[in-house]
């Protein structure tokens, strides 16, 4: 019987400029095909579910890391504000960081539009895309149906004002966790269960040492987006996982996204929202899986 590759698990401190350093880690064999795991805004990257990693990891050696300004990664953005457009430059300063020339790359929300860019900037850094919970780049004049596509639900906009307010722990808590209740998409029938975000808030507080809200990229400089007509030279194999109870980026956001880069495929995972509830943990896992492995025995 073959024996296992060895599991393998490290931090790092990545200096992506000087004076700013992100903290990332990496678990499973070296010698596996890297893949990058890149979050949304203003989260960190310990809100990648430890299942899910495992699960990935299995076949692949993961990494993930805290953007600027989130997690153990330097915050500065007061002294030194930043265009959103950099945090796509810090993925390619972790790959860097790890030794990596190509990897898969896995973004959701702002990760997704993060990828986006790395899709049509470093191409030859890629050897796949899986995007979710996340919208095609914004057209220059829109691209067609640009337009009809809807934004985020009420109750989802009138959390995002009050997201930097200052409260108590608890307090803080207790409003990320009616967060998760929407973005999870509850009120259709969407999967939330309070303890487990609790437990997940729990961890990130424990990861980042304060409890501090962190609103720093709602407040960067979005420039530098709106190329979305770009996307259709893209050529790196490419997966939208369709999340249909998405109360952010709502239907039909990932049809779209999917028609606008010819070479992505489209899956849909039902129930799944803007949360990564343990639930669809297995269905996310296997689809990533299989596109990956289709993309490594593509000519």
């Amino acid at each position: 019987m073959a024996v296992p590759a060895a599991r393998h698990h490290e931090e790092r401190l990545i200096e992506v400029q000087p004076g700013i350093r992100l903290w990332a880690d990496a678990t499973g064999d070296p010698d596996a095909t890297p893949l990058l795991l890149v979050m949304g805004a203003n989260a960190t990257g310990i809100a990648w579910p430890e299942a899910l990693v495992a699960r990935l990891a299995a076949r692949h050696w993961v990494l993930r890391y805290d953007h600027r300004d989130t997690g153990r990664s330097t915050r500065a953005f007061a002294e030194r504000p930043y265009p959103l457009t950099q945090l796509a430059r810090d993925a390619l300063a972790v790959l860097d960081g790890f030794g990596v020339e190509r990897a898969h790359v896995v973004g959701m929300s702002l990760g997704g539009t993060l990828i986006q860019l790395l899709l049509l900037d470093a191409a030859d850094r890629l050897l796949s895309a899986t995007l979710f919970s996340t919208g095609a780049l914004a057209g220059d004049p829109p691209l067609p149906g640009e337009d009809e596509l809807s934004g985020p639900s009420e109750d989802v906009l009138a959390m995002w004002e009050h997201l930097g307010e200052s409260r108590t722990r608890e307090q803080e808590i207790a409003f990320n966790l009616d967060h998760w209740r929407a973005l999870s998409g509850a009120a259709a029938g969407g999967h939330f269960e309070p303890d487990e975000f609790r437990a997940l808030e729990e961890r990130v507080r424990a990861h980042t040492g304060h409890d501090e809200p962190i609103a720093a990229h709602a407040l960067a400089d979005q420039s530098g987006l709106a190329r979305g007509r770009e996307l259709a030279g893209v050529k790196t194999p490419t997966l939208v996982v369709d999340a249909p109870l998405d109360p952010v980026f709502p239907p039909p956001h990932a049809e779209h996204l999917a028609r606008t880069i010819p070479t992505a495929s489209r899956v849909t995972i039902p129930r799944m929202a803007h949360a990564l509830p343990v639930a669809i943990l297995p269905d996310l896992a296997d689809a990533i899986l299989a596109h990956t492995t289709a993309a490594e025995r593509a000519p």
